[in-house]
């Protein structure tokens, strides 16, 4: 690929697609092809979490590889050192699961950058930090309703749910404001550390379809108001 992604860029493209897929595994070879095969699915946006072994190939393999549309990142970044490694990797955008130095290194850098946050102070000072948009994490404490509660006092922050959110869950999260929801284990199963890709391939075309489904439905609204 050799699509640059910005900030503006990869924003746009989550809250299009409405989904970000997580990579994390105990194979990094087997993390690759997970990763591959939801972009085949429909999936856009893929991390692989740092705590895969040999994440960095993983990621290298999976920039080298991928679909055209398709984008790389890496997930559980937190040091500028770790910034610094994945874009070398040929990572596109950063993802940390909390208030890490990694959001600072990777906005000075115009590198995407997801942040984990789960207070109002936290999602504040993540996106004062440089975020393009914040991770909330984890969802499953709070729920939607929690989400809703967040998003009343800052409609100008796109949250992304993440933890806990599976196929039941996600139109939930989407309704109540989410910009895109972040799937881990309720989509890859076990294929990202050698397991058999051909579930996760159907989880990815269920989750494809309800995202388009949502869509679809919101766009019907917005243009049929009651």
């Amino acid at each position: 690929m050799t699509t640059e992604l910005t900030p503006e860029l990869l924003l746009a493209g989550i809250r299009e697609t409405r989904l970000v897929a997580i990579v994390r595994g105990t194979d990094g070879g087997a993390a690759a092809k997970a990763a591959l095969a939801a972009m085949e699915e429909g999936f856009r946006f893929v991390e692989i979490a740092l705590t895969t072994p040999d994440a960095l190939t993983a990621i290298r393999t999976v920039r080298d590889t991928a679909p055209a549309g398709c984008f790389v990142g890496a997930g559980t970044v937190l040091t500028a050192q770790d910034v610094d490694l994945v874009a070398q990797a040929g990572g596109q955008f950063m993802v940390t699961p909390a208030l890490a130095e990694s959001i600072d290194a990777s906005a000075a850098r115009g590198i995407p950058v997801l942040a984990g946050a789960l207070t109002p102070t936290e999602a504040y000072e993540a996106m004062t930090r440089g975020a393009t948009a914040v991770k909330l994490f984890p969802a499953s404490i709070g729920g939607p309703g929690y989400l809703k509660a967040l998003r009343d006092p800052f409609p100008g922050i796109p949250f992304i749910a993440v933890g806990g959110v599976g196929i039941d869950e996600a139109t939930g999260y989407w309704q109540a404001g989410a910009v895109a929801v972040g799937l881990g284990g309720p989509l890859f199963g076990d294929s990202a550390s050698g397991g058999d890709l051909a579930p996760m391939r159907a989880r990815a075309g269920a989750f494809v379809a309800l995202a388009a489904d949502f869509a679809r439905a919101e766009a019907d609204a917005a243009g049929h108001p009651q």
